[in-house]
Order: C-alpha cells, then sequence, then structure tokens
C-alpha cells in the first residue's frame, strides 16, 4: 500500500525534509516530484498496476489526461488539486474532475451506450 506523502515527509530528519519542501515549491516536471519524495518509476509503476515503461511515458508526456496525473500523484502518497483562479475573483477548486466515475455512472453509462448502440444497429 502507498505511504502518505506527509508521513513520508514528517519521518525525514528536520533538515532533510526542509529541502524536499522547498525542492517542491521549485519543481516542473512529474520526474522532479516523484524524486523529491524518493520514490523510482518501478515503485509506482508497482503502486498503478503498469509497466516501468508506462511510468517513463507518463513522465515524458507534456499533456496528460487529468485522471492519469491523479492516479500518479495518489500512487506517491499525494493529492491532486485543480485551482482555477480569475482577475479580481477568489481562487475556486473544481472538485470531481478527473475522479473514478462511481458504479452507477458507470452503469448508466453501459445504458446509453447499449441504447446507442440498439438504435444504431
Amino acid at each position: 500500500m502507498a505511504k502518505n506523502l506527509n508521513d513520508v515527509l514528517a519521518a525525514l530528519p528536520p533538515e532533510r525534509r526542509e529541502k524536499v519542501e522547498q525542492r517542491a515549491g521549485e519543481l516542473a516536471t512529474l520526474k522532479d516530484l516523484r524524486l523529491a519524495v524518493a520514490h523510482t518509476q518501478q515503485d509506482l509503476a508497482v503502486s498503478l498496476g503498469v509497466g516501468q515503461d508506462t511510468i517513463s511515458r507518463i513522465e515524458r508526456r507534456s499533456d496528460l489526461l487529468l485522471s492519469t496525473l491523479r492516479r500518479y500523484i495518489q500512487a506517491m502518497g499525494g493529492e491532486l488539486d485543480l485551482v482555477a483562479r480569475f482577475p479580481n475573483r477568489p481562487p475556486v477548486l473544481l472538485d470531481h474532475i478527473a475522479q473514478e466515475p462511481t458504479a452507477k455512472r458507470r452503469a448508466d453509462s453501459t445504458k446509453r451506450i447499449s441504447t446507442h448502440h440498439k438504435a444504431t444497429t
């Protein structure tokens, strides 16, 4: 089971934790983030149930599905928040984006596909 990022950081010596937190503020890539929390591509591959090559491809992409990014972050024990910022307005946290569909929504989606399929055949 993946460790929570806060637990990992809390277990670090204070100087190391400070360096990690400082570096996290400067991060530019997913690889940098992964290295800052001391995970290997293989660690993430196991957590996500994919091959290490898939993690490598994810880290090289410049355009990701939000659901892929969310799963990648969660595999490291983190949490992804999506915030919209507009001039002269407070930031807005966007909920329920790129989350796994509930069983009911999956069933409804399957039903729509089946109904649509019957109508077109």
